[in-house]
């Protein structure tokens, strides 16, 4: 069983920061890329940052420059610091990774969504 769990939403004024974490948890023998996505009422869910397992790095236009993504591979862990926030990235953002798990098989796993709200 592998989970991944998502901590660190809330809410914050217009310029303010946050930095979400995802963990991953269970029978992981490696975990390949990952990424954060985010879905707003009523839209589709859009991709926000992904890294590589190598640490390789890419952002949506929206957020380069103001957010960040990175890795701890030693704890599994997944982070996005979100910087200068505007009311236009609230979403509940969610964790995504392909993990190969201990019995050599390798899947996609979605976490459990955080929600972000920025208040103008």
């Amino acid at each position: 069983q592998v989970q991944l769990v998502e901590s660190g939403g809330g809410l914050v004024q217009a310029g303010g920061s946050l930095r979400l974490s995802c963990a991953a948890s269970g029978s992981i023998f490696m975990i390949n890329a990952m990424g954060w996505y985010r879905q707003a009422p009523g839209k589709q869910r859009e991709l926000v940052a992904s890294i590589t397992g190598g640490g390789s790095t890419n952002c949506a236009d929206s957020v380069k420059g103001r957010f960040t993504i990175s890795r701890d591979n030693a704890k599994n862990t997944l982070y996005l610091q979100m910087n200068s926030l505007k009311p236009e990235d609230t979403a509940a953002y969610y964790c995504n990774a392909e993990i190969i798990t201990a019995w050599g098989r390798t899947q996609n796993y979605w976490g459990q969504g955080t929600q972000v709200t920025v208040s103008s």
